[in-house]
């Protein structure tokens, strides 16, 4: 028997597959499968189930919605045991051969490590042939089709981004045509499906239809939003117009630069001498990148193979001096004790590139390479230690000591089988989690980065814009860097605005970002690369209960300390801490930083734009 989420919620076998009727086991089903494997909190299921107040003996409904499942399982040769009985909640547990939603993940995992396009497109093909219709069609639960379903529609959508880029890569564009025609009209609200139906139509010798194309989202843009295309949509445009060649579009070649932005948002190894121009640097790097699955930053040397290129600084970096200065002690001495840095911190903090930073300052400690392995997948699930080990680059035996940088940890347990034998080298470890179990068995150097300094917000904003465009208005470039709440992620993408509008004020880049701050701090032609999606990202990491008692702490804590809280509390803000979303904590009080209390306002009841679910 396998159980069916992408689409009606159904029971099938083989060919035949039973759809359950909307009900209150049905709705709790599609709770317990779309948590599968996790224990999921009575509450929460009270919410999905019934929505709005549950009736006065929630509990024991609860227990017999339970049952009634447990004795239609029974009908259909299904363990009784496939809901466990937990404390606090159930558990009902699932993988790729009893659950289409796990299979379509396995495959769209698989997919982003394959080695060659053909497999890539196969796995991804596979992966969306499991897709029925949209998800959840009989389920009732507003809380489910509130929260999850969107979260599923869009792994489902990024999972036929990917394989229509890939269609278009191999210069199959008519069948690229076919796959995103029908994703453009259904959901419009997604540019890049029009960015890709345009480049189908051009490539396929029809520039005037694509022209239309064009037009037709721009109209829609302005009506709609009062916006214009974004920026790569624009230089798709202008290139279709000069009825340009676009040529194949393999990596790195002239549709690569006529698509993306100018500069890359990770920093390149540099083999040149000069220094990057500040209009170089404001787009480099984003703090906790989200997206590659594997950014390999690797170098050889004189053991046979070519020699190593410099692994340039990050650009524009600014402050951290006294931890930075510890970390390249630690980096450089190559004692074993310092084999393992844990780089903890909040999303958005500047883990990434810190260890960057510190890699290029010590590169000549590690002759043997340095490497950067992404731990998640774009989605912001963890990678599987197999799905890390594939892409793990090649050994070089006795060419010396290596570097290792594990980037966006989630768990120890995603880590231990990865770490550098002390005398082989070090591994840099960066995780929003403190991951105190490894530290304390491991013995780690643990740094928690916390947010920039006042002055050291400012010298980044320095060293991106420029210091005479800053000196024409430096109460302005006082006033940016506190309303981006001192973190890098936000400072950088501010500053990218700045540097792409040369002729744009600091003070009225400031004032616009004001309006609507955490919708505005991101980049347009880098949907990733924005302060919002890093926390949606991060939350979404969190269980329901946890999220709540964020929200119920950032929004009632308006000096951002919270003091004191119930001994049964410390339990909850303890994982609110080794998750990121606060600081410190006892004996001295908790803090919740300004950028997150202003993100968990949106959640606050009363509010018109999102809603968690109440526990």
């Amino acid at each position: 028997m396998r159980f069916q989420l992408l689409g009606p919620l159904c029971i099938a076998d083989g060919e035949h597959a039973v759809v359950l009727q909307p009900s209150k086991p049905t709705n709790l089903l599609a709770t317990l499968l779309i948590h599968s494997g996790r224990v999921v909190s009575a509450n929460y299921l009270l919410d999905t189930v019934w929505d709005t107040e549950p009736p006065a003996t929630a509990r024991a409904a609860l227990q017999s919605c339970v049952l009634r499942l447990r004795r239609l399982f029974a009908k259909y040769g299904i363990a009784h045991d496939t809901i466990e009985s937990m404390p606090g909640g159930y558990r009902m547990g699932a993988d790729s051969s009893t659950l289409d939603l796990a299979s379509f993940r396995a495959l769209v995992g698989s997919a982003e490590v394959a080695t060659d396009r053909a497999t890539e497109s196969r796995l991804l093909r596979q992966a969306l042939s499991l897709w029925q219709g949209p998800p959840l069609t009989n389920v009732t639960s507003q809380t489910l089709h509130r929260d999850e379903v969107p979260r599923l529609t869009e792994e489902r959508l990024s999972a036929l981004e990917r394989l229509c880029d890939i269609e278009l890569e191999q210069g199959r564009c008519r069948q690229a045509l076919a796959e995103v025609w029908e994703a453009a009209r259904r959901h419009p609200e997604r540019e890049r499906f029009s960015e890709q139906l345009i480049e189908a139509l051009y490539r396929s010798g029809r520039q005037t239809e694509a022209l239309v194309e064009f037009e037709t989202v721009r109209e829609r843009l302005k009506e709609d939003l009062g916006i214009d295309p974004g920026a790569a949509l624009q230089r798709l445009h202008l290139a279709i117009l000069r009825g340009e060649d676009l040529g194949s579009p393999s990596p790195g070649d002239r549709r690569a630069a006529l698509l993306r932005p100018p500069v890359p948002l990770a920093p390149e190894v540099d083999t040149s001498d000069h220094t990057p121009p500040a209009q170089v640097r404001a787009l480099s790097p984003p703090v906790e990148r989200p997206a590659d699955s594997l950014s390999c930053l690797t170098e050889t040397n004189e053991t046979g193979q070519a020699p190593s290129p410099a692994l340039g600084p990050v650009p524009g970096f600014a402050g951290r001096a006294s931890q930075l200065a510890v970390l390249r002690d630690v980096l450089s001495a190559g004692d074993p004790q310092g084999s393992l840095v844990v780089i903890s911190g909040a999303p958005g903090i500047g883990k990434t590139a810190f260890a960057l930073q510190a890699a290029h300052l010590t590169q000549q400690a590690f002759p043997g390479g340095r490497s950067l392995l992404r731990m998640t997948h774009r989605d912001g699930r963890p990678l599987c230690v197999s799905e890390i080990r594939a892409q793990f680059p090649p050994g070089r035996d006795g060419s010396g000591r290596r570097l290792l940088i594990l980037d966006d940890a989630v768990t120890a347990e995603q880590i231990r089988p990865l770490l550098l034998p002390a005398s082989e080298g070090t591994t840099i470890v960066t995780s929003r989690c403190r991951l105190s179990g490894l530290a304390a068995t491991h013995g780690s150097l643990v740094l928690r980065l916390d947010v920039l300094t006042e002055e050291e917000a400012e010298q980044l904003l320095i060293n991106l814009l420029g210091a005479e465009r800053v000196t024409n208005e430096p109460d302005a470039m006082r006033a940016l860097a506190r309303l981006c709440g001192f973190f890098p992620l936000g400072l950088r993408i501010a500053a990218a605005r700045l540097t792409t509008r040369p002729h744009l004020g600091i003070a009225d880049c400031a004032r616009w970002l004001s309006e609507d701050l955490l919708s505005r701090l991101h980049l347009p032609d880098e949907p990733h690369v924005s302060v919002l999606r890093v926390l949606d990202s991060a939350l979404l990491r969190l269980s329901p209960e946890l999220r709540e008692a964020f929200v119920l702490l950032a929004t009632g804590a308006p000096d951002g300390l919270v003091r004191s809280v119930p001994p049964a509390s410390e339990g909850i803000l303890d994982q609110l801490g080794e998750a990121g979303f606060i600081e410190d904590g006892p004996p001295t009080p908790f803090r919740i930083h300004a950028l997150f209390r202003l993100y968990a306002r949106q959640y606050a009841p009363g509010t018109a734009s999102r809603a968690l679910p109440r526990a």
